[in-house]
């Protein structure tokens, strides 16, 4: 009986991954590269897929070996390209990006791509022209529009921003997660009412991006402290680093406020919403247990699991506190501790809706009142314990204010 040819093996292949069946499709695939093993499609299309799944070492070998066989195909220069961004690589994604979209100008997806690459280098401006044209290329689809209406925002064109929010939201149709990202954002831009929490989506989707590069530009540029912060909290209030308790890191990201946690924990588990968060918290091997949830959503099925729960700048994704104060409550023991930080509003920042509980900020997070989170926090019964004003970090070469708590569980 002939062995299957390999041309028919990547077709079926194909069909399967369009279904979403990216098991059986990878099995296909790699039957070619038992028969054809430098088959640039079965590698480009594998990098497909392990982009999908997360995979960003896979993503980079499998474009890698897609051009050393055809250096100058487009479809493989823009998959590397999206490939290399996705892993933080971003000047590389750019060249890469450029290159297929100087074989094929009409790509919306590389050039929506390339866009977004450019935005995250901090060259907004640089970004327009590329993310415009993905726009009227695609007049129908949401995504590049919202690329367009974030490049514009980062440029300071909240005009031309919001447009551009409107016009994503009347094309997201039956997309709710896309339309909650455009209202989140024209809330940002003051084009309507702030919602009482970030999207889920826009929050997974924005860490993801950001994950591969995450803590050099924290720790680096941004002068990030907050984990350290929060951490010297707890010998001042006599909680020894003796790794005794059980600790929850909420919104644990890459694990650097895992690592501050980690002398005071006999467990430690983390929770993010973004998977690629977790992978890159994984390889620091801190934490007993990783778990990809919402925290209003998990916190309820573990009552009375936990000594400490921590978040390092993460309610900033959260406007009204007082569900997210009760399930932190509700998730420790008796005599258990809460940590946590929040932006906070008042002069300093220029708040508009000062005196406000909280406000929409322009960097799309939300800034708080100290004094009204305290009020939420007892509410909740949570006893102070400690609250301190703190600079958070450093943005555009300005101080980030902030507000550290920890609470005590009656």
């Amino acid at each position: 009986m002939p062995e299957p040819d390999p041309a028919a093996l990547l077709q079926q292949g194909a069909a399967r991954h369009a279904e979403g069946a990216l098991a059986e499709a990878e099995r296909l695939y790699r039957l070619v590269l038992k028969r054809r093993p430098q088959d640039p499609n079965a590698h480009n299309l594998l990098g497909v897929l392990a982009r999908q799944r997360g995979d960003a070492a896979g993503a980079l070998r499998h474009t890698e070996r897609a051009l050393a066989v055809a250096p100058e195909e487009p479809a493989f220069l823009a998959n590397r390209g999206a490939a290399l961004a996705e892993s933080g690589r971003l000047a590389e994604a750019v060249m890469a990006l450029r290159a297929a979209l100087a074989r094929r100008p009409g790509d919306a997806v590389a050039l929506r791509n390339l866009g977004q690459a450019l935005a995250a280098l901090g060259d907004p401006a640089a970004a327009l022209a590329p993310l415009e044209q993905a726009a009227a290329l695609q007049p129908e689809a949401p995504e590049p529009l919202l690329a367009l209406a974030h490049a514009r925002r980062e440029a300071g064109d909240a005009g031309g921003a919001a447009a551009a929010a409107r016009a994503a939201l009347e094309r997201a149709g039956a997309r709710p997660d896309l339309a909650g990202q455009a209202r989140f954002l024209l809330a940002g831009l003051g084009a309507a009412p702030a919602p009482d929490r970030a999207p889920a989506a826009y929050v997974r989707d924005l860490f993801d991006q950001f994950a591969p590069r995450f803590e050099a530009e924290l720790t680096g540029r941004l002068a990030y402290r907050t984990p350290a912060l929060l951490a010297a909290l707890l010998p001042a209030a006599g909680i020894a680093p003796q790794r005794r308790l059980r600790v929850l890191d909420l919104g644990c990201g890459t694990g650097l406020s895992g690592a501050a946690l980690a002398p005071f924990a006999r467990r430690l588990e983390g929770l993010d919403l973004s998977p690629r968060m977790l992978a890159e918290a994984r390889r620091r091997g801190l934490y007993d247990a990783l778990h990809e949830a919402d925290l209003l959503d998990w916190l309820p099925r573990h009552p009375a699991g936990f000594d400490l729960l921590a978040a390092a700048d993460v309610l900033n994704y959260l406007g009204d506190l007082a569900p997210a104060l009760a399930a932190i409550a509700a998730a420790l023991a008796p005599g258990g501790h809460a940590l946590f930080s929040v932006e906070a509003q008042g002069e300093a920042q220029g708040e508009a809706g000062e005196g406000a509980p909280f406000t929409l900020g322009e960097a799309l997070r939300y800034r708080h009142d100290p004094a009204h989170v305290a009020a939420l926090a007892a509410a909740a019964g949570l006893a102070p314990v400690a609250r301190e004003a703190a600079v958070l970090r450093q943005e555009r070469g300005a101080p980030v204010a902030g507000a550290l708590f920890l609470l005590r569980r009656g």
